[in-house]
């Protein structure tokens, strides 16, 4: 029996919008990263984009279990010697509110081309208010 391929042009891709208010980082990240795969989908194909859009909102108000807001680091470099930049978890939540949720979902979705396309379908804003109503997004509950 012969697996069956979506073609592309008929792959369907639908929004939603995931709200984040008091939903644990971790676990609304790998249901995003499985939702922008397509994994839940039955035409799930490792090697081709057919995952939907998600439209997080309230990105701020996201909730850490246990110590991690304080004790959860973020690492960057500037590309100078001695560049190495740190800042925990409140402070990332504090001053960029969707970087947080970002790294998280990014981490869960592939190294290559395809990872970084299926990345450029979320959309994530700190208020609830957000510009893709013409996209009639449906709400989804995590």
């Amino acid at each position: 029996m012969k697996t069956y391929l979506a073609p592309v042009n008929e792959i369907e891709k639908k929004w939603y919008v995931v709200d984040a208010e008091n939903k644990v980082l971790g676990r609304l990240a790998s249901e995003i990263a499985n939702r922008l795969r397509g994994k839940h989908k039955p035409t799930f194909s490792s090697f081709i984009d057919n995952g939907d859009f998600i439209v997080v909102t309230n990105a701020e108000k996201i909730a850490l279990t246990g110590n991690k807001l304080d004790d959860k680091k973020y690492y960057r470099h500037t590309g100078y010697m001695g560049g190495l930049k740190e800042a925990s978890a409140k402070e990332l939540l504090a001053k960029h509110p969707t970087d947080l949720l970002m790294h998280a979902v990014r981490g869960m979705l592939p190294k290559n081309k395809l990872g970084r396309a299926q990345l450029k379908k979320l959309k994530i804003y700190a208020g609830t208010n957000h510009p893709h109503a013409a996209q009639q997004p449906v709400v989804l509950d995590i």
